[in-house]
Order: structure tokens, then C-alpha cells, then sequence
């Protein structure tokens, strides 16, 4: 099955731990390029950047790709895709992938993964990925975001925290078939009309509290599809040790 679908980028500008994180250089390429340039190897029909900062169009224009400029004041990078989905008056059921602006490394064929996986399962208002952990440090870093599904593969929960709970003192020695838990791999596929329903909701506590924004779809009762994928992914940058390690794998892999 072939989805039919575009991919829109959301790249804020600010950021606490690192400010101006879509321009910071991996080799001789910013974050930004990188992560467009990995969109375009997917089957997405188009691809684009939503930003709050002309600095960032100015550099995505400059490598011939599409930017648009959207409001600083937008809470999320939902917020943002929606109001971009706006400004380029898709249809209803448009659906958009939705690949964080710092996710360096990302294979391709997930996001190929998450838009068939959405075309194919019709009652989810949106679809995520989602690997094994087989590592304590991973399942217990709060970098990096847990799901527990049902048993048709739905969301049940996202948090930071390890979920679902277990006592990991015990565990000295892992093999490759001990998994430990499903770490989620943000890239998102919605349609434009869950966007219009999304975007209307109101905030609530689970999601200031966890600083996950797929909560709010979980409280309404939305059904979030994820896909187990078996592939290594790439490093989201969030820190500057994260930024270190993307540049190490940049040397390796040129």
C-alpha cells in the first residue's frame, strides 16, 4: 500500500537547551537541511518546512526547499503544522506526516512507515512508531519517551517516565530478545480534518505534566496507531551531548 501524503517540518527557533537549533551544523549542513533532505527520500508528494523565523526560511529557501512563515506566538509544532496546513488550504483529508525538526538520522521508510499506517487503519485519528528498548539506561532516561499500546497496537499511555513499571535492579546481563520496553520515535500522520478537531482542544494536566502533546489526543479519547519498527533510528537532538553524538555519526558515516 502506497499513502498518498505530504510531510510538513516544524522548526521553532528558540530552544532552551539549545538556541537556534534547526541552523547548528552537522558537517556542512544544518540540522534543518539534514532533516529535509531525509523527507524528500520518502514517497511523500511534497515537503516543508513551518517555522516562526525568517533566519530559518531564509536558510531553507537558500537549499532550494519550502518554507513557511507561521506565528511565533503557536503553543506546539501541531499548532504550527495546522496553521501551515492553512496556508496552503489542504483539503480535508490531506494527510500530513509530521517529522520533527530534529531528528537527525531518520530513515526514510518510516515516514513512509507511519502515513501507510494511518491510510490503513481508518478508526485512529493518528499513527506514531515506536522500537523495543533493550537497555535499562534507555527505558529509565527521561529523554526518551515510553508507549505502552493495547492489544490492536493503539496507545494506551506515553510518558518519560519507565512504563509499564518494572524492577530493573535485578536485570545484569541483557540479550538481544529481552525487551525491556517500546521507546517512541516521534513522527507523526494525521489528517487535516484532526488538525481543525486537535487544535481546538483544551490542555490538559497529563500533558503539561509529561511535556507530551500525543496526551491531549489519549484524554479526548482519540486512538493514536502505533507501529513497531525494527530498523535503528536516528538521534533526536535535545541537548548538546545529543549534538556531539549526531556529529560523531556524521564523521563515521562520510
Amino acid at each position: 500500500m502506497s499513502a498518498d501524503y505530504i510531510v510538513i517540518i516544524p522548526a521553532r527557533f528558540s530552544s532552551k537547551r539549545l538556541p537556534g537549533k534547526p541552523l547548528l551544523k552537522i558537517g556542512s549542513k544544518t540540522l534543518i537541511q539534514h532533516v529535509y533532505e531525509a523527507a524528500q527520500k520518502s514517497r511523500a508528494n511534497n515537503v516543508y518546512v513551518a517555522t516562526d523565523d525568517e533566519r530559518i526560511v531564509k536558510v531553507v529557501t537558500g537549499f532550494n526547499g519550502n518554507a513557511l512563515l507561521t506565528s511565533p506566538g503557536l503553543v506546539s509544532g501541531t499548532d504550527r503544522i495546522h496553521e501551515a496546513a492553512t496556508l496552503l488550504k489542504l483539503s480535508n483529508k490531506q494527510l500530513i506526516v509530521n517529522v520533527q525538526g530534529d531528528e537527525y538520522g531518520l530513515d526514510p521508510s518510516y515516514i513512509d512507515d507511519v502515513a501507510e499506517s494511518l491510510a490503513a487503519n481508518h478508526e485512529s485519528s493518528m499513527a506514531t512508531l515506536c522500537q523495543n528498548i533493550y537497555s535499562v539506561d534507555e527505558l529509565e532516561n527521561q529523554n526518551i519517551v515510553k508507549v505502552v499500546t493495547d492489544h490492536s497496537g493503539n496507545a494506551l499511555y506515553f510518558s518519560r517516565s519507565v512504563i509499564p513499571w518494572g524492577n530493573t535492579d535485578n536485570i545484569n546481563i541483557l540479550t538481544n530478545d529481552e525487551v525491556l520496553g517500546y521507546k517512541h520515535i516521534g513522527v507523526y500522520a494525521y489528517r487535516t480534518s484532526f488538525l481543525e478537531i486537535f487544535t481546538r482542544l483544551n490542555i490538559p494536566k497529563i500533558e503539561r505534566k509529561e511535556s507530551l502533546e500525543q496526551l491531549r489526543a489519549l484524554y479526548y479519547g482519540h486512538k493514536i496507531f502505533v507501529k513497531l519498527v525494527d530498523k535503528n533510528n536516528g538521534i533526536e537532538i535535545n541537548t548538546k551531548s545529543d549534538l556531539k553524538n549526531a556529529r560523531k555519526l556524521y564523521e563515521k558515516l562520510t
